[in-house]
């Protein structure tokens, strides 16, 4: 079994899932007892959050190279990043380690592409559902059509996500705005959804969409326990 690498905290909140689902997916593939071999480096997502309203990538990036660095001297055999928006910084990390850094975008073209869908609709922070290392690469590697939420949508979506759930809070209110504009995203042509941002899985999911809902913290967490156990 290969030891998965984390870098966690982007929120903690969705990195508690991470765990959760990679070690209960290890367990009933080989044996009740089993869990996954990992080590996670939690960085401040406070420090972060400010980096990225700032407009400080190269410092966020370096924050995330020296993450990867420490878990490849602890004896990862590959990176998971536990959040989606990072991924802007994918490069920061594969040109500061050996190991592989597996891609979450990936991980959910890929199980898009399964469905046979074409036209997939993208939830996220702002910064992924407006720059284009997300989209772009479900575009051009996996040649779908990404639609997103209107701006006055986009911005509920964000602000849930940085006001609430990454901070724990759950509430009725946001599902319910949530499912509208997941709603508005079908009749636009969606044939499934991406929930782009690891905490969204804690507000809604299938039970809330009439199209395929496609969670990137599990399938990212699913991917992570193929490459351990392949």
């Amino acid at each position: 079994m290969k030891i998965i690498g984390l870098i966690g905290g982007m929120s903690w909140e969705s990195s508690a899932q991470y765990y959760k689902i990679i070690n209960e997916a290890t367990r009933d593939r080989i044996h009740p007892l089993e869990n996954a071999k990992s080590l996670m480096f939690t960085v401040n997502f406070h420090e972060i959050e400010r980096l990225q309203h700032a407009g400080a990538w190269d410092e966020a990036g370096a924050i995330l190279a020296d993450a990867a660095k420490r878990l490849e001297v602890g004896g990862a055999d590959c990176i998971v990043l536990c959040t989606n928006t990072m991924h802007k910084l994918s490069s920061s990390i594969t040109e500061a380690v050996q190991i592989p850094l597996l891609h979450i975008a990936d991980a959910t073209a890929k199980a898009v592409v399964t469905r046979g869908i074409k036209r997939i609709g993208l939830l996220g922070t702002g910064f992924t559902m407006e720059h284009e290392f997300y989209k772009g690469r479900l575009e051009q590697n996996f040649a779908l059509e990404v639609i997103v939420p209107e701006k006055p949508d986009r911005d509920i979506v964000h602000d849930v996500i940085y006001d609430e759930l990454c901070a724990g809070m759950v509430r009725s209110e946001s599902k319910l705005e949530y499912v509208r504009i997941m709603q508005k995203l079908v009749e636009a042509g969606a044939e499934g959804i991406i929930l782009g941002c690891t905490e969204i899985m804690l507000l809604v999911g299938q039970a809330d969409s009439s199209v395929p809902v496609f969670d990137t913290t599990t399938l990212h967490a699913l991917a992570a326990v193929d490459f351990a156990l392949a």
